[in-house]
Order: structure tokens, then sequence, then C-alpha cells
């Protein structure tokens, strides 16, 4: 049910879900109820599921064609229609999923709560007035209430799980004023509070439930501004015991240590710490000042246990880890209140006074962290996600508190000051930066901790006003004059290569801000030694391992610097430095390393970026040739790698091996080709070659992938289709020159990228066709005979394959009237120029979509199809095109009603 079938449209697909739904999906569902009334005292278990199963089918039916995502668990209201009502509105039809939840074991018992949570979630608009609903809910809450009692199959994994969902189901689809009119509401919201507090001592077999628990509390909390007459809502005396609870359980894990049978520490799943500390910061702010009295009294003993230990020579290390993972624990709460700005019941200016208190103790666990006994714990695990929970806590307040959103006269600041000395934007600033250089000295070999603390480098540097802070500091001067191996051993480190690009990257932004091209210069020896160091390594050395790692370095050092260059000025230094005196070391690196992904991925990517005039910043002057000498190394290094690629076997990981170097090469030329800094006329009139050699080899690279694997693999799809547009739009003279077979073969890829899932793909390759097809009618159709060579073999190609034209335009047709298309505007433009190239073609393709109708539509549908070539033209121009365009929407629209 629900399923569609791959050999349909999907819009055909949902017309036949649609008709379904409407008349026999009600009909199948009181069937299953009625089995289920039936069976209830019958002792064949099987029977007793099927129905169960049947029932969950139904509501779980995709009623609206929203095409849920069936990865998740998460769905928003269940849109059920109105001809339901009364099925839904008797209590029966609830009561017997509870029922059946008493009668049955799991995993029966199971798909009784999954019918549940469905039947919760039912869209508030169904039911007849807000007494009937309210009736419903108190249904709801009665139910849930008489579990919560018993704990009947709670002690059941998947049973717990689906409960969880089931009470979260409260905070989405009803409102904290509705549910304390409910008579039951004061023993409900204690049991829920109970269960709640329970299931946060069960850390280790409640974790993935919790979620829904908390996101139950935070929404109730958030409600209460908006809570109106006298019912109490009874949350001032459950949510404090809640917070504190998780807080406490929290620690309590770090204490006991992780069973074996879990496969990950609770701080090392970012989805899941991420879900649970989303929720519990609207609880912490509830009573604000309360909850942060907690905090504190529990990190203070915590962190004077850490400092003192740092002041020991040796230290028990399984000691240290715990209270590592506590102190972790304790900043990644406070990292989340910092990161909710949301309040009941304090002020603004009270929440920056105790947002101070949360986060000077954080700020003095940072120092305590990085000395005495602790600056040698940088390999252990847990001192880890400690300078982890560190840098999410800077992440935070920087948002809240730093840079050019932040507030200047916050009351934080003072209070900061009175604590621990920092009083201002700069001293903080100085104090993250610090932080930022200690963990690149002294982290080698844990990628996640560098990448975060570059993730925050970054985000500092990025903003115009803490960038420009960020350059009177003496550490940011230090790191942009000394970006070595020597001072940042990450550097060296092989698996941390990846991050030297954001690292470049951070620093080149920040000399860029200073707009200095000494700076520049000064800042790029480090750089110019390694350039100097593989220039003068002889041929037979250049296949060596320092070799190897100095290449993959430098080329994502270089990427890094170009993807900061945003303006003419910043690329010109660059590039300036580059060319002429270091390009034939990437011809060096390609022409030795083809055979090795590692090396030609990294090379590959820096031309890629180096090439692309985003922001116009390659506009060379008018008298310059820099941007024809680009493209001859652009082709030069293209011709090299596709020569030796092309050459060598096939590897057992295709993808990696040869299809990642091509599509990186596509990118390359589609980028060189558009960047309108070339132009391409003065290669064939001072017959250089190096146009014609680089689309030739772009041309052998592409027809030695299967098609279905350029389809298969998505960034090869962009790329592919990418540069065909390019072709189509500014060579399509070189696209006309192909044999026969091999214009086809591409003409019938464009075909296949229009029926794609991908918009984008879809709209490039409209664009293709249209280039094409206007070409055709303006030189062949319009034109007395074909007199260039382009038209005389479009001509050719047409005559020898007549069906592939009409054939895009059946495809063209049927995209537009029978699937949802979002780029109706991108499809309407081949349309025009393929109808006007043929109209006996336009008149087939008509006739044929009408035989395909039933024989009362005719009429209207022919008359629908005169509409659409109202007021149109036998020309391509823009005034036409948007005529055809307008009258294609009406026309679709019109063709479309029943």
């Amino acid at each position: 049910m629900s399923q569609p079938n791959p050999g349909l449209p999907s819009s055909h697909h949902r017309r036949v879900a649609c008709s379904f739904r409407d008349q026999c999906l009600l009909q199948i569902f009181q069937i299953s109820l009625t089995s289920l009334n039936q069976l209830k005292n019958d002792a064949i278990n099987k029977l007793q599921e099927l129905a169960l199963s049947l029932s969950l089918k139904c509501l779980s039916f995709d009623f609206v064609g929203t095409s849920i995502d069936e990865s998740s668990e998460e769905f928003g209201t269940v849109q059920i229609p109105s001809a339901w009502k009364s099925v839904l509105e008797d209590f029966s039809s609830v009561q017997i999923f509870f029922d059946y939840y008493a009668l049955t074991k799991p995993p029966i018992s199971k798909e009784s709560l999954e019918c549940l949570v469905r039947l919760a979630s039912v869209r508030r608009s169904l039911f007849t007035n807000d007494a009937t609903r309210s009736k419903f809910l108190d249904h709801l809450m009665s139910g849930t209430k008489e579990i919560l009692r018993t704990g009947q199959g709670l002690a059941d994994h998947d049973n717990y799980h689906e409960f969880c969902r089931l009470l979260g189901r409260f905070r989405v689809n009803y409102q904290l004023s509705e549910l304390v009119t409910m008579e039951g509401y004061g023993d409900w919201i204690r049991l829920v509070a109970e269960f709640t507090s329970k299931s946060l001592l069960s850390w280790q077999w409640a974790s993935s439930s919790v979620y829904y628990l908390l996101g139950l509390w935070s929404r109730l909390v958030s409600s209460v501004p908006y809570l109106k007459g006298d019912a109490p809502s009874l949350l001032d005396e459950f949510v404090p015991k809640i917070t504190e609870g998780f807080i406490t359980s929290r620690l309590d894990s770090a204490q006991s240590g992780l069973p074996d049978d879990i496969s990950e520490h609770p701080l090392d799943n970012v989805d899941l710490l991420q879900d649970q500390l989303d929720c519990f910061p609207h609880l912490c702010r509830f009573q604000y000042e309360n909850s942060s009295m907690f905090i504190i009294n529990i990190m203070e003993p915590i962190l004077q246990i850490y400092m003192e230990k740092a002041q020991l020579q040796t230290g028990d290390n399984s000691e240290l880890s715990v209270v590592e993972a506590k102190l972790a624990w304790i900043v990644h709460i406070i990292a989340a209140i910092l990161k909710t700005k949301q309040s009941v019941g304090c002020s603004a200016e009270s929440q920056e006074v105790i947002d101070a208190e949360l986060s000077a103790r954080v700020l003095r666990l940072v120092n305590a962290a990085d000395s005495g006994l602790h600056s040698q714990r940088y390999g252990e695990l847990s001192k880890q996600r400690l300078d982890r929970a560190i840098l999410t806590f800077f992440q935070n307040f920087r948002k809240s508190y730093v840079g050019d959103q932040a507030m200047h006269s916050s009351k934080l600041y003072a209070r900061l000051s009175d604590l621990i000395g920092l009083n201002d934007h700069l001293l903080l600033l100085n104090f993250f930066v610090q932080k930022i250089a200690t963990n690149l000295k002294c982290y080698t070999e844990s990628e996640e901790v560098i990448d975060q603390t570059l993730s925050l480098f970054l985000e500092l540097s990025s903003g115009y006003m803490t960038g420009k802070l960020l350059l009177k500091l003496d550490t940011i001067k230090f790191i942009v004059a000394n970006h070595t191996r020597e001072h940042f051993p990450f550097l060296e480190e092989y698996r941390c290569s990846r991050s030297r690009t954001t690292f470049y990257y951070t620093i080149a932004w920040l000399i860029f801000l200073e707009d200095s091209a000494a700076l520049f210069k000064s800042a790029m020896d480090p750089l110019l030694q390694v350039f100097i160091t593989l220039e003068s390594t002889p041929e037979t050395m250049f296949r060596s391992d320092s070799v190897k790692y100095a290449l993959i370095g430098l080329m994502r050092d270089l990427r890094g610097i170009t993807m900061a260059t945003n303006s003419r000025r910043t690329y010109g230094l660059l590039f300036d430095w580059i060319y002429p005196a270091h390009m034939p070391i990437l011809l060096r690196g390609i022409s030795h390393w083809a055979d090795k992904p590692e090396v030609t991925t990294p090379l590959l990517k820096f031309m890629a970026e180096f090439v692309l005039n985003k922001g116009q910043r390659l506009t060379f002057d008018t008298s310059s040739p820099n941007g024809i000498l680009l493209f001859r190394e652009v082709s030069k290094l293209l011709v090299a790698y596709g020569s030796r690629i092309l050459s060598l076997p096939t590897a057992t990981d295709i993808y990696g091996f040869k299809y990642k170097g091509i599509w990186i090469c596509l990118t390359i030329l589609s980028r060189a080709l558009a960047g309108n800094y070339v132009n391409f006329g003065v290669f064939e009139l001072y017959g250089d070659r190096a146009l014609a050699d680089a689309l030739d080899i772009a041309l052998k690279m592409t027809l030695a992938i299967p098609l279905a694997d350029i389809l298969a693999y998505r960034k090869l799809t962009k790329a592919y289709f990418a540069l065909v547009e390019v072709l189509f739009n500014s060579h399509l003279v070189f696209v006309l020159s192909f044999g026969t077979h091999t214009f086809m073969h591409i003409v019938g890829s464009l075909e296949s990228g229009l029926k794609g899932l991908d918009a984008g793909i879809s709209s490039q390759c409209a664009s293709a066709i249209d280039n094409l097809a206007a070409f055709y009618f303006n030189k062949i159709t319009m034109g007395e005979a074909p007199s260039s060579p382009a038209a005389v073999n479009l001509a050719r190609h047409i005559a020898e394959c007549p069906a592939v034209l009409p054939e895009i335009l059946k495809t063209l047709f049927e995209i537009v009237l029978f699937e949802d298309c979002s780029n109706q505007w991108s499809l309407s433009r081949p349309m025009l120029s393929l109808i006007l190239i043929n109209e006996q073609m336009f008149t087939d393709l008509k006739a044929h979509i009408l035989a395909t109708q039933p024989l009362d539509q005719h009429q209207r549908l022919a008359s629908c199809f005169d509409k659409l070539m109202a007021d149109i033209n036998r020309s391509t121009d823009p005034k036409n095109r948007d005529k055809f365009t307008q009258n294609l929407t009406i026309f679709r629209h019109d063709f479309r009603v029943k």
C-alpha cells in the first residue's frame, strides 16, 4: 500500500493513490477495526497481528502525497480525510488500540502503540468542534495515564521507545492551554514527570527515547507565557526535578563508565547529543536562577578537583578520565543554554548575569585544561571530548556575545570583569584565539578536535568586525607569520591533511583583510620554500613519499588560499605569485602521479578553484594575455591527466580511481569555458591547439564512461551536464563536428537528464537542447540552405536520426503535463524551439497525446492545444518565448483539470 510502481511517473502514481484513498481506504480501515473487535478474545495471535498491521498501514497512508521519509521516525500532522470523521470521533476507535496493547505481547503490542501515535497526530480541523476534540484528547490522556500507572509492557525496549514517541506527540498536536483544562491533567502530568525521571536514571537503556520526553517538556515550558485562565500547569513543581535529574544522570553515566554493548560514547554521538541538548535549555531557563545554581554547585567541586590534579606530577588516568567526562557534559549543557535565549519569568539583564556566572566557570576550566599535568594528555579520548565541548561552548558564546551581531553593552561583560577580569570583546577574542592556537599546536592526530577548532577559527575570522579585531592580536600575527609544521604539527599529519584547506583559507582571509601585498608575500614564504624544494627534486626522485606528501599538502594549502580570494585585487596577488614561475610543478605532479588519486584529487581541485571566476575576480586588463595563458595551462593539465588516466587499467574502486578525477577535470573545463575571461576565437585564429586539445580530451573522458555510470554518481552527473550545457551554449560548432553516433549519444544523454529528479540538471539539459534547436531553426529551417559547415553537419545528423527531436519534444510535454515539475520556465524554452523546427512534428505529437486520453475529453483538450499556440509567431525572439511560456502555464492548468 502506498508504494510507487517504478514503471509509472510519480504524477500517475499520485492520481491512483488519491483514487484509492477516496474510494477504498476508509472501508478497509473499518474492516480492520471490525476485525480487531471480533478477534479481541480470540487466541489466534496471527489474525490479531494481521488486523493490527492492516490498521497501521491505513493510518500510515500518505494521505496528501508528501512522500514521507521512511528512514525517519518523525512525521508531521496526519492529514486524515474528512470522511473519516465519524469513525475517529467514536471513542471505541481509540480504545481498541489501548485494549490490544494491554492484551498482547511484543511485538504485536508495539504495533498498537504505533497506531496510537498516528491517531494522536490527527489534524485538529478533522473534529466537528473543540468539545469533540477535547473528548478525543481525554481518551488519549486516560489511556496513556493507565499505561503510566501500571507500567504494563514498558519493560520491552521497543514498546518503551514507541510509548515515549506517543507522549512526544502531545507536544506537536496539543497546546498546554488545552491539556490543563482536562479533568485528569494533574495526575497525568505527575505520572509523566515520574516516568521522565525514571527514564533519565536509565540513561543506558533509554538514551534514544529521552529525546521525545524532553521535547514534550520543552514545548510545555515554552507555552507557559501564553497560558490564560486559572487552571494550574503544575510545571513549577515538576520541571526543576526533571532538569536536575537530567544533569545528574549525565554525570552518573560518566562516573559508571560505559557497558560493553554500547558501540559509541554518548559524547561522540553528535546527532543524539544535539537532539537532547536542543530541548533541554528551555527547561533550564524556565527557572534559570535555581537551575544555574544547581549547575554551579555541581561543577565547582569537580572543577576544583581538576585544577588540583593539574599540579600533580602524575595522576590516575581512569580517575582523570571520569572527571573530564563529567566536565564535558557540564560544558555541553552550559553551551546549549547559551545558544537558547528564550526565557520565562526572568529579565534579559538578569539572564545575562547568570550567563556570565556559568561562562566564567567554563573559562576558568579552559585555563586549567591546558596547564600542568593536563597539558600532557592531548592523546587521551576523554581530554579530546572535553576540548570538543569547550569549542562548542565558544561557538555558542560567540553567536550570542561576540562579533558583528552581538550586544556591545551587555551586562555579561561587567560580570565577567568582576569574576575573571575579561571586560570586553577584544580580551575575550584573545582568550578564544589562544585556545585555538593551543589546540592547533598540541593536537596532532585528533581530526575531530582539529576540524572543530578550525571551524571556530573560520567563524571568528569571517565576521567583518571580528576579523578586523583579530588582526590586532599578537597570537594571530604569530599564526600568520609562522604557519609551518614546526609550530603546528598537525600540518605534517596525513590524516589531518584535509584540514589544511580550512586552515589556509582562514589565514588567507585574514591576510586579505589587511590589504597589504608585503604581508601576503611574507606569509607565502613557507609555501615558496616547498615549491623550491619540489622544483629542485630530480625526476628520478619525484615518485618518493616525501614528494608525494609535500605535493598533497601544498595543493590543499593553495586551494584554501584561492578560496579566500574574492576580489580582482586579491586574486591578482595570488596569480602573479604562482604564474608563470610555479605552474610547471602542477604538470610534473600530474605526469608522475596520475595513477594515485590521493595526489591528483587535491591537485585538480586546486585548479578547479583557481579557474573559477566567482565575484568577477578573474578580470585581467584589456591588454593582458593572462586569461589565454591560464587556459593554456588548464589545457596542458587536462591533456596530461586525461591521456594517462584513460590508458590505465580499471581498478576495483572505479569511482575513486578514475571517475572522481574525471569529474573534477570536467568541472575545471566548464568553469574555464564559462568564466568569461578568455576570447576563445584567438586559439583557432593563431593555430593554437590548446582549446581543441582540451575539448578533445574531455570528450574522450566522457565517452569512456557508460551513461548509466554518469547518471549513477551524483557529482559526476553534475559535472558532465554542466560541461555539456556550456558546450551547447558557446561551442556548438565543436559539438556538431562529432560523428553522428557520438552526437546522438550526447543528445540522448540530454534526454536522460531531462527525465531525472534533479531540477537543476533538468534545466541545464533544457538549455542545451534549446541552443541546439534554435540553431537548427535559424540556420536550417529559416535559412535558404545549410551554408556553414556546422549547419551541414547538423542537417546530416538529424537526417540520419530523424526521430531524435520528436522524441525529445514528446518527453518535454510528458514532463510538463503529467509530472510535478518545478522548472517549467526552463522546460518551456526548448519546447518552442522544437515546435518551430517542424510543425508537423507538433501535430503528430498532439494526436499521440490525445489518443492516450479518454474519448469524451478530446474536444476540450484539442482546444487547449490550440490556445497553446495562440499569438505565437515563427521566431525565437525573447518576447515570443515569454508569450509561449505564459500560454504553456495556462495550457498545463487547463489540461490537468479533470
